[in-house]
């Protein structure tokens, strides 16, 4: 599917994808009818876009160029697919009628080109789960007779196409066989001849053969051979493949068997995954002999967040997107040390596995076990990749908060932060042995530094609202207390394992002098002008000092004191 060319309505779809499905359903039906509005000759402003969809107005530092009203609509089709996509709407749920291309295109005696183009118009297709289990495009009986209802005569020309009387199909049915005796032609090529020749569509001949082929299972309705498949035919199998479409429906559609049509379909796919970038973090580990047994067969568990009972209201001027988004990300589990060293070494693994199954690949021979293999890691590592973005959602947020006096919407700061998370998650590189939140963090205030605009007051309503944000983000005040028990504790470990200088580096540069709320840090600088020692030397003695606590800690103590 092609990508939304609005930067800001992508941002937006990527902010929408950590909401709660409830108030997704709302975010749909919001871009629906908004849909229903824009005008392909007219010029609208993204926060009447934005405010439409969620219900608040975005704030900008720059003046934003108005989106044209065919771009708008053209971008709004695929933000509506790409939305229903991620709620998941079964069929059996609906109630009404839901057509998939082919079903709608056959009804109303038209090809499926067509029905693009009339989607193109304004006819709203949402992606929904059928009865097979497999997600695909749909339309639903209101959004047909809507958009048939706005274009008329597109509803007459449907309707004049639609009635095929019992003598014609039987005409068709006996010039295909006649023409599959006297000629060496594909069934492709014989529906082409008969289409001309009736004046009928493509699609109307082939449903014909189809529907007479289903009643008729002990008559098929002969091809000929087939001939060499031409690129463009070989890429539009793929593509209805890709959409779901029934092998049997391909093989009669193109005349080709069902050897050749998964031949084509395999060729496709090689191609599409050599053509694919593929990039990881490359380690010794991995050569290991059982590197497979060790990263892959051991599942990776994750954390489950801290879960204060009460949910303080926030306060905030947008609360019809921001509070479900802070809920998503209140809810959403969190990763200690050990927990994410796992995830991101599985993660590059897979995609390591996937780069060695793919050389030396060529599309003209290939088999679907080892496409199916390189499809496979990449799927796997694209999940692991959105648990690790979705654990460290609040580090944006947090960040986020600390920017906004600077003139710069929360929000739009928000989705930058998003942006540059992804590209964290990417490249981070988890053998140095460095946390991911601090080269994230690097990388999100790297992006904020980018955002030039005036340089404003931090207002008394925003510097509340930001408040509220962090606060609602933070532990409960019995999870503080038991932190701040946990702590004591691990100092109590660290005077009784190391010696004086030691302990001063320790509790001084990971901050267990003071108390949770206000911890007192210092550099290594600062700590060797204490010791009068060198910053080199006082990394060595650290580093010793974290050897010796980490025979003496648990895993979650190590990580309250080095997290």
């Amino acid at each position: 599917m092609r990508q939304i060319k609005n930067q800001k309505l992508a941002q937006l779809l990527v902010q929408l994808h950590f909401t709660p499905q409830k108030h997704l359903r709302k975010q749909l039906a919001a871009a629906e009818k908004l849909l229903t509005i824009i005008k392909a000759d007219k010029e609208y402003p993204f926060d009447f876009v934005c405010f439409h969809i969620t219900g608040y107005h975005p704030e900008t530092l720059l003046e934003q160029p108005p989106i044209k009203g065919d771009e708008l609509i053209e971008d709004l089709r695929i933000f509506i697919a790409k939305l229903s996509s991620q709620l998941a709407l079964a069929v059996n749920e609906q109630n009404q009628k839901v057509y998939t291309i082919e079903d709608l295109a056959a009804s109303l005696a038209v090809s499926t080109k067509t029905i693009h183009r009339w989607r193109k118009r304004g006819i709203i297709a949402k992606k929904f789960i059928f009865e097979d289990g497999k997600k695909r495009l749909g339309f639903l009986q209101s959004a047909v007779d809507k958009f048939f209802s706005d274009n008329p005569g597109l509803a007459v020309k449907a309707k004049k196409f639609k009635r095929l009387t019992e003598k014609e199909k039987q005409l068709i049915i006996k010039q295909t066989k006649a023409l599959a005796a006297s000629a060496a032609l594909s069934r492709y090529q014989i529906i082409d001849q008969i289409a001309s020749k009736l004046g009928k569509s493509h699609e109307t001949i082939r449903y014909t053969l189809l529907n007479y082929e289903k009643a008729n299972p002990d008559k098929p309705v002969p091809g000929g051979p087939s001939g060499v498949i031409t690129p463009a035919g070989a890429a539009e199998i793929y593509k209805l493949f890709k959409q779901d479409s029934p092998i049997k429906e391909l093989m009669s559609r193109f005349g080709r068997s069902k050897s050749s049509i998964y031949r084509i379909i395999n060729q496709q796919r090689a191609r599409a995954l050599l053509a694919r970038k593929i990039e990881f973090v490359a380690s010794d580990e991995f050569l290991e002999e059982d590197a497979k047994q060790k990263f892959l067969e051991k599942p990776v568990s994750i954390e489950k967040p801290f879960s204060p009972k009460h949910i303080e209201p926030l306060g905030l001027a947008s609360e019809s997107l921001l509070p479900e988004y802070l809920k998503a990300l209140r809810n959403t589990p969190v990763l200690n040390r050990q927990r994410e060293v796992e995830l991101f070494r599985r993660y590059n693994y897979l995609k390591y596995l996937a780069s060695v199954t793919r050389t030396g690949m060529k599309p003209t021979r290939v088999y679907s076990d080892r496409l199916e293999k390189i499809e496979n890691c990449l799927a796997e590592a694209e999940a692991i990749k959105k648990t690790i973005i979705e654990a460290n959602l609040r580090l944006v947020v947090g960040i986020a908060g600390k920017h906004s006096a600077g003139g710069a919407s929360f929000l739009d700061l928000v989705s930058k932060g998003n942006f540059a998370l992804i590209k964290s998650v990417e490249e981070f590189d988890y053998t140095r042995g460095i946390r991911f939140s601090k080269t994230a963090s690097l990388n999100i205030a790297k992006e904020y530094a980018k955002v030039s605009g005036k340089s404003t007051e931090l207002t008394r309503e925003k510097a509340g609202s930001l408040a509220n944000i962090q606060r609602y983000l933070k532990p409960a005040e019995s999870d503080f207390a038991a932190i701040e028990r946990a702590r004591h504790n691990l100092v109590q470990v660290i005077r009784d394992e190391l010696d004086h200088r030691e302990q001063y580096i320790i509790l001084n540069h990971f901050g267990l002098v003071g108390t949770l709320i206000r911890k007192n840090k210092k550099t290594l600088q600062q700590i060797g002008t204490d010791l009068h020692l060198t910053k080199e030397r006082v990394r060595q003695l650290e580093l010793t000092a974290l050897q010796k606590l980490r025979n003496s800690l648990s895993i979650e103590e190590f990580e309250l004191l080095t997290g």
